[in-house]
């Protein structure tokens, strides 16, 4: 397979040449350094995620990275999925909600996109997908956006009270029902009661669940960075989630209730409880996370008080003649998730890691 490795490009200006590099084993290190100074980088960037993304659901991914006098200034992470179901993609990597190009030289980012463009051409994809938080190709009309997607991102305090407050009156009253019917959080160090959470969770909703094994290795693979909090009441299960930590932020992005949540306001309580955890560790920007509009989802987190905040995801079609439409929202799918709902639990989890490597 051709792609671009060590192919130096003279920047614009008079500094030393880019090069574009495939990262290797031995790069991780100044890869992740250079992720975590760089503004527009994510936690969705970080090296972690290729091994993460290769061994949980055996799929290919590219880390492209820009090289100017030793130094990296500009990446790209992308992954490809191949599916009859769900078509031939290359883009961001593959359950992250954020990813593109995240550059501090500008000269890099055309490179980085050159390298993506010529890759998805060799592989012969459909569509080529970047997930950056700002579009990075505004008014040019060989990239597409599509109204689909959305944020939800707000400060918080490191004062419990001024955080409760600012959730509006009937989102703060579910919380203190959690909190009157003794819900209490504790973080775990394994995945096994976040699963069974999430696992239920999925399955209500017509939806496959992940293997077990890729949470388990989020939290191998990012550490301290990585928390699995877990909601009981009087020691049964209520809920789960499990959340990066980022900068100065907190991304709860993987969480799940059990049918006894519903009755006791536990996701209410587990988000609330999560938050304080976060401010007291030091967090001051909630990142509730993407939804689509007109899900449930995307009701809830407004009902926090939280902003939406589009997300501009961008496609650049090379062998499909149309947008990609993968989401449950789709009618196509309204009969399998109807079916799907009716599969007994361990058939589900037995199945869905299959299904659900394809999808994101």
């Amino acid at each position: 397979m051709s792609v671009l490795v060590d192919l130096p490009v003279m920047a614009a200006s008079a500094d030393a040449p880019l090069t574009v590099k495939l990262m290797q084993p031995a790069d991780r290190a100044r890869w992740d350094a250079f992720v975590r100074a760089c503004p527009e980088a994510t936690f969705f960037h970080l090296s972690g995620w290729q091994r993460v993304i290769e061994q949980s659901f055996n799929l290919k991914t590219w880390f492209y990275y820009v090289e100017q006098a030793g130094q990296i200034v500009g990446v790209l992470p992308l992954a490809e999925i191949k599916s009859r179901l769900f078509g031939h993609a290359l883009g961001a990597m593959q359950f992250c909600v954020y990813g593109g190009v995240a550059a501090t030289v500008d000269a890099a980012r055309p490179l980085l996109d050159g390298a993506a463009q010529q890759l998805a051409r060799t592989l012969g994809v459909g569509h080529l997908e970047y997930r950056n938080m700002v579009a990075a190709h505004p008014g040019d009309a060989a990239w597409h956006t599509k109204e689909l997607y959305v944020t939800f991102r707000k400060a918080i305090s490191g004062d419990d009270e001024e955080n409760l407050n600012a959730i509006p009156r009937k989102q703060r009253a579910m919380v203190r029902k959690g909190i009157k019917l003794g819900l209490i959080g504790e973080v775990d160090d394994n995945v096994d009661r976040m699963f069974e959470a999430y696992a239920s969770s999925v399955h209500r909703l017509g939806t496959p669940v992940f293997p077990k094994k890729y949470f388990a290795m989020l939290q191998q693979e990012f550490g301290q960075e990585c928390e699995v909090r877990v909601i009981t009441q009087n020691g049964a299960l209520v809920a789960a989630v499990l959340s990066f930590y980022w900068r100065d932020e907190v991304v709860p992005y993987y969480g799940g209730g059990m049918p006894l949540a519903r009755d006791v306001a536990g996701n209410d309580f587990m988000y609330w409880n999560l938050m304080q955890a976060a401010a007291a560790r030091g967090a001051r920007l909630f990142d509730f996370g993407r939804s689509k509009l007109g899900t449930g989802a995307y009701d809830f987190k407004k009902n926090w008080g939280f902003t939406a905040q589009h997300l501009p995801y961008e496609y650049k079609l090379i062998n499909a003649t149309a947008l990609p439409d993968n989401n449950p929202l789709n009618p196509k799918y309204a009969l399998f998730i109807k079916m799907w709902k009716k599969l007994p639990l361990p058939l589900a989890n037995l199945i869905g890691p299959h299904i659900v490597r394809n999808l994101g």
